[in-house]
C-alpha cells in the first residue's frame, strides 16, 4: 500500500545520495537490512529521512512529510493492508473531503473512523445527488406528475451546500456521526507494527572487516600490512 524511500541524511548533506525504497507492512529485519546498506548505522550516521512515496491509494503520498516516522508509516500500512475494497474506496474519497488528513498520525485515526462517514460511490454530481436523495433514499415524495420538471440539481445543490459534501472521485462523501482520536501519538502503536532499529553493531562490524579485508586482499601492494591492520581491527 506504501513505498517509501529512505535517505541516509548525513550523507545527503554531505553530497551523497544514499538511499533505497522500502516497501510497507515491512518487518524489523527489513529495516535493519536497508539501514545498512543505506550506511545509516546508530553510530557514524543515524539520521534518515523520505525523499519520495509512492502508494496505489490516490493523495496519500501527497500527506505525508519528509521526517515521518518510519514506525508510524508502517503502523499506517498495517491498517490499509487490512482493508477491504470498499473501505479502500471511502477512505480515499475522505483523504479528498480533507479533514483529519493533515498528519500520519491524523491518517491513522481516519482508517479507524470511517463509518463517520455517509458514502454514495455511484454520486458524481449534484444532479445524481439529487437524485439519488430523491430515487433512492425517499427524502421528499414527489408526485409522479411532476417528476419531469422537477430540478433535481438544485436540489442535491441545497444539499451539498447544506451539509458540506465533497463530491470525490470515487462518489460523494459527507461527515455524518463524531470523529473520535484514538491514535494520540507513538506510544498508542502496537507492539508488532514497531520495526524501526538500527542494524545490529556486530553484523555492521563484521560487515566491515569483511569489506576492509577484501580491499585489502585486491591490494598486491599492501600485502605485508594485512595481518597487523587485521589484527588492530579485530
Amino acid at each position: 500500500m506504501i513505498e517509501a524511500y529512505v535517505t541516509n541524511l548525513g550523507k545527503y548533506n554531505g553530497g551523497e545520495q544514499c538511499g533505497e525504497w522500502l516497501k510497507l507492512p515491512a518487518q524489523k529485519s527489513d529495516v535493519q537490512a536497508l539501514l545498512s546498506r543505506i550506511g545509516v548505522d546508530g553510530v557514524m550516521y543515524e539520521e534518515y529521512f523520505i525523499t519520495d512515496y509512492k502508494s496505489d491509494i490516490d493523495g496519500l503520498c501527497d500527506r505525508m512529510g519528509e521526517y515521518e516516522s518510519i514506525d508510524e508509516l508502517n503502523y499506517l500500512a498495517t491498517l490499509l493492508d487490512d482493508m477491504d475494497e470498499s473501505d479502500i474506496e471511502r477512505f480515499t474519497a475522505a483523504i479528498e473531503y480533507g479533514e483529519y488528513t493533515g498528519s500520519v498520525g491524523d491518517l491513522i485515526n481516519l482508517t479507524q473512523n470511517l463509518d463517520c462517514y455517509d458514502f454514495f460511490p455511484s454520486v458524481q454530481n449534484e444532479q445524481d445527488l439529487g437524485c439519488f436523495m430523491i430515487d433512492e433514499l425517499c427524502m421528499l415524495d414527489i408526485p409522479e406528475n411532476v417528476q419531469p420538471y422537477f430540478d433535481y440539481e438544485a436540489y442535491g445543490r441545497d444539499i451539498t451546500l447544506e451539509d458540506g459534501g465533497v463530491f470525490a472521485d470515487s462518489g460523494y462523501i459527507v461527515m455524518g456521526r463524531g470523529f473520535t482520536e484514538d491514535y494520540s501519538g507513538r506510544d498508542d502503536i502496537p507492539d508488532d507494527c514497531r520495526i524501526f532499529a538500527f542494524p545490529e553493531p556486530e553484523k555492521s562490524i563484521a560487515a566491515a572487516l569483511e569489506k576492509y579485508q577484501k580491499m585489502i586482499a585486491e591490494t598486491p601492494a599492501a600485502s605485508h600490512e594485512r595481518p597487523r591492520l587485521a589484527a588492530e581491527l579485530s
